[in-house]
């Protein structure tokens, strides 16, 4: 049986002038979408450096930015640099699984609390510093996303988040109750194809027992999504999710017939279950936190925070 999700350590908000690393632990970046993803935060008065690798390409495995250990390295020298305050994720893609058993968890420890955010393949590391670090981390748009760098609404929430997180202490559903009542729990999630594969693995939560599950997807059909959550049901993973918001689920074919299967697989957990809270693969997507104490009230369609994400 898994432990209780715990609260997590929360890292210090942002400052004006606080520096930022802009790492790819993933996919590599066109350089016109760094361009625009580094003026953006620049325009926040923010000083954000680029990690060496985020333009890279690893041989014949294009999809990777790097090698396992060059993506590695560049991550880890971020987050122990002294003079970083946080680390945002260039873009998804896939990799981070490659990457995170080469981390030296120790020296990251040792280097202190900052902030980590990042979305997609980087449910890998929310995870992996929740498990080694115990820090709050956040779950937001990617500093080079194409989304992110068009969309004035995804930008606004995850400036707020760093800035003025007691502002973002509240988020409504644009959707509907799938499964009505009210819960309390820690924030876990991310993307369902990384929850899942990530499930035994050495750095993963071992289940979701006492926290509320945030979860989203993108590109997969119903019935691979109906798969994932299957897996997580036949491990144990949701024993004890005390409820569960759900985010955007864009390509993964017609809602109708994804919310049919999130309903067939999640409504017999017995727990509140609400819809759309626009966080994930979607246009403007919101920033939400790992390892907060929060309420999902499924009569009001609200998610609310205890405390605010950062301090």
């Amino acid at each position: 049986m898994s432990e209780h999700v715990q609260e997590l350590r929360r890292p210090s908000r942002l400052a004006p002038g606080a520096r930022v690393a802009v790492v790819a632990a993933s996919g590599p970046v066109p350089e016109e979408r760094v361009q625009a993803g580094l003026d953006v935060l620049r325009g926040w008065d923010l000083d954000p450096v680029v990690a060496p690798h985020v333009l890279g390409r690893h041989g014949e495995l294009d999809y990777l930015s790097g090698t396992d250990a060059d993506r590695a390295a560049d991550l880890q020298r971020a987050w122990c640099d002294p003079s970083v305050d946080a680390v945002l994720y260039a873009r998804g893609g896939y990799g981070a699984q490659r990457m995170v058993d080469l981390l030296d968890w120790g020296a990251m420890r040792a280097a202190g609390p900052k902030v980590l955010v990042g979305f997609s393949d980087a449910t890998t590391l929310h995870q992996a510093f929740a498990t080694r670090l115990g820090l709050v981390t956040l779950y937001g748009p990617a500093a080079a996303g194409i989304d992110f760098i068009k969309n004035a609404r995804g930008q606004e929430h995850l400036r707020t988040t760093l800035f003025a997180p007691e502002q973002a202490r509240t988020i409504a559903s644009t959707g509907a109750t799938l499964v009505p009542g009210r819960a309390r729990g820690v924030t876990l999630g991310g993307c369902l194809a990384l929850l899942a594969t990530d499930v035994g693995t050495p750095h993963a939560r071992d289940g979701a027992r006492g926290g509320l599950l945030l979860l989203e997807d993108v590109g997969e059909r119903p019935y691979r999504v109906d798969r994932m959550l299957t897996q997580l049901l036949r491990s144990g993973w949701l024993d004890g999710v005390t409820g569960i918001a759900l985010g955007s689920w864009e390509e993964c074919g017609p809602y109708g017939a994804v919310r049919t299967v999130l309903v067939d697989r999640l409504a017999g957990l017995g727990v509140p279950v609400v819809e759309e809270f626009g966080f994930g693969h979607c246009e403007g997507a919101l920033t939400v936190p790992f390892g907060v104490r929060a309420e999902l009230d499924a009569d009001a369609c609200t998610l609310t925070l205890d405390q605010p994400a950062l301090r």
